[in-house]
């Protein structure tokens, strides 16, 4: 009988590890295989009922789906024909109000308007009337004076005929011919307006004067009038010119001041207002 030769101690120690090893390896992959199959199972049983569920859920939905599609089909039908009967009774109940409101609107405005028109001219006429009221009230009395001192050479003669030297003849004569150097200041008789400065073929440079109560003044034969403008308001004794020799018609009398007063066209004699 043959005797197996004995392992040494290191041979020994190596196989014991190798065992060791390949045990551990093992159970390592029967434990893995094991892990494998059951998960594996588990695994299937949840696809599957996760399947069954998503199956179950997409039926479900297609039926709610077509149930409210059919529900809101009919709704918005529905809907659609009470939305237009009711926009059209909303419209036309506007129309009708607003018709109403702008008939009444119209009819006010035009009784505010017309008030306020009979009101403009009711004040108008009241604030004219007093304005004029209070004009006359304001107004201060009328008078004249001589328009520039010197002796009287010619006196007024409307009833009466005075002998003219440049014409020769005897005539009438509706002013005062004041005798006056020249270059003498003429002054305004009363308070007034410049109506026209003009150089006149019979009286010469002449200026006129309106004043109120329908009365106006002349002053002709002048030598200039640079003092005044015409539509200048003047008041009495204010310079509107110099005495000169340029009346036609009195061109051989001495130098003076051809002074006339008409009223409402109609000649006066100064004296009945200039004393």
């Amino acid at each position: 009988m043959r005797r197996e030769p004995r392992r040494s101690q290191k041979e020994e120690k190596n196989y014991n590890v190798l065992y060791m090893g390949g045990s551990i390896l093992l159970i390592g992959i029967i434990a893995f295989v094991i892990t494998f199959i059951v998960y594996g199972n588990k695994m299937d049983k949840q696809a599957s009922l996760d399947n069954q569920k998503i199956a179950s859920l997409v039926q479900g939905s297609s039926k709610d789906s077509e149930e409210v599609s059919t529900q809101i089909g009919k709704t918005v039908e529905e809907v659609q024909n009470e939305t237009k009967t009711e926009e059209n009774m909303t419209k036309n109940a506007n129309t009708t109000k607003t018709n109403t409101t702008n008939n009444t609107k119209t009819t006010k405005t035009n009784t505010t308007t017309n008030t306020a028109k009979k009101e403009e001219t009711t004040k108008s006429s009241e604030t004219t009337k007093a304005e004029t009221q209070k004009e006359e009230t304001n107004q201060e009395p009328l008078t004249f004076a001589k328009p520039v001192e010197g002796e009287m050479a010619k006196e007024y003669a409307k009833d009466k005929l005075v002998y003219s030297e440049t014409l020769e003849e005897w005539t009438t004569h509706l002013g005062w011919d004041i005798k006056a150097d020249k270059t003498t200041v003429v002054k305004a008789a009363a308070n007034g307006k410049v109506k026209s400065i003009k150089n006149d073929p019979r009286y010469g440079l002449s200026v006129i004067i309106e004043h109120s109560d329908g009365y106006e003044t002349l002053y002709a034969n002048l030598l200039s009038t640079e003092f005044v403008t015409v539509g200048e308001e003047v008041k009495q004794g204010q310079s509107i010119g110099t005495v000169g020799n340029t009346a036609a018609f009195e061109i051989a009398d001495e130098s003076h001041l051809h002074f006339e007063i008409t009223k409402n066209g109609e000649s006066i004699d100064p004296s009945t207002l200039i004393k």
